[in-house]
């Protein structure tokens, strides 16, 4: 009896000690888990995440219209999702003719800088002799064995029908995500109070907390970051009209748009420029001045008018906010490139306001 008393304390703290060393591995399957089901129900996850970003940022106008004007809810919520959905349809017209045309054009452009005797095209003919030569080497070597090469040929759909059901999968999440919003900005406090209600008095306050920090961030985010835009593409459209670039109003726009993706969208940026400047104009000081006008103009916006403008920047690490950027972009693709900063702010509201998440907060920081 005493051999028994003395070998339970042991087993249980046995038993313990194995159930904390299971624990990290259980949660990382959970993390794993948890990034499987939103990589594989990404058409509706995607819909969900933007209609709520969506909501978060417009809940605060409607609340104002319902206290200022007592215009009801539904009535400011429909134009306010009415107003989204036309400007998404504008700028999509705005941009889709222009660069189909420009889609149309690149490849005889591009044909047109590299004839000549450049020397891109004399390292081209190179790599072309050295593909003729291999093929016939293949080809005499198969013949002295008595063998013929195997043709493999791969079915794929064309890129037509790729396009085409990618734009029917986008038009139906955004029409989703659009109506979703719609019923958050109309139910959604409604929603939070009955949430909130059900959980202890020591969380109401944390759940409210972290729900008023997240709007004012998105909203205070949104707001410089679409301020300073747009004098951005305001000013490269000018610069692109000074220069004699074909259609400014076109690459202004683009270039507004392309910086609301970190890093990324100046880049992309200033490729498309060095390329619309490079097939369009024929003097070289003239095709990288567009480029450069715009590397200067970004750098001055981003380090010295957005923080003077609203005195707000990313309390995240650059470097957190670069690996997120590829990291839901690999997850969901474009889409996820763009919701990439307004998700990671999210993320450091909850971090900050959970206490037992602070650690993790305070190692992201800026």
């Amino acid at each position: 009896m005493d051999d028994q008393k003395t070998e339970s304390p042991q087993s249980n703290g046995t038993g313990s000690r194995s159930f904390a060393d299971l624990s990290t591995p259980i949660y990382g399957l959970f993390i794993l888990g948890i990034l499987y089901t939103l990589y594989i129900a990404h058409q509706i996850v995607l819909p969900i995440i933007l209609a709520v970003l969506t909501s978060l940022l417009l809940a605060p106008l409607v609340k104002k219209a319902y206290l200022r004007w007592h215009l009801p809810r539904v009535v400011s919520a429909l134009v306010l999702v009415l107003a989204v959905l036309a400007g998404i349809l504008g700028l999509g017209a705005a941009v889709a003719t222009p660069a189909l045309e420009w889609a149309q054009k690149a490849p005889e452009g591009l044909s047109r800088l590299l004839v000549g005797e450049s020397e891109i095209m004399r390292q081209i003919d190179k790599v072309s002799q050295s593909a003729e030569q291999v093929e016939k080497s293949v080809e005499e070597l198969s013949k002295d064995q008595g063998t013929k090469p195997t043709t493999v040929v791969l079915q794929t759909d064309s890129w037509r029908s790729q396009l085409m059901s990618k734009a029917r999968n986008g038009i139906a999440g955004l029409a989703l995500a659009l109506a979703l919003t719609y019923f958050l900005l109309v139910s959604g406090d409604r929603l939070i109070r009955n949430f909130v209600k059900q959980l202890p008095r020591s969380q109401r306050k944390t759940v409210l907390r972290i729900t008023h920090d997240s709007q004012h961030q998105i909203a205070q985010y949104l707001a410089v970051l679409g301020l300073s835009n747009t004098s951005v593409g305001v000013l490269t459209g000018l610069i692109c009209w000074a220069i004699g670039l074909p259609d400014p109003a076109v690459w202004g726009l683009i270039a507004g748009l392309a910086r609301f993706i970190p890093y990324l969208g100046n880049m992309l940026t200033i490729t498309l420029l060095a390329i619309v400047s490079a097939i369009s104009l024929d003097v070289l000081w003239m095709m990288v001045l567009a480029p450069i006008s715009f590397i200067v103009l970004t750098t001055i916006v981003g380090f010295f008018l957005e923080p003077w403008i609203h005195g707000f920047r990313m309390a995240i690490n650059p470097v957190i906010i670069f690996v997120s950027i590829f990291f839901w972009g690999w997850l969901w693709g474009p889409v996820g490139v763009l919701l990439a900063v307004p998700l990671m702010t999210v993320i450091q509201v909850v971090l900050k306001q959970i206490p037992r998440l602070r650690p993790v907060y305070r190692v992201i920081a800026r």
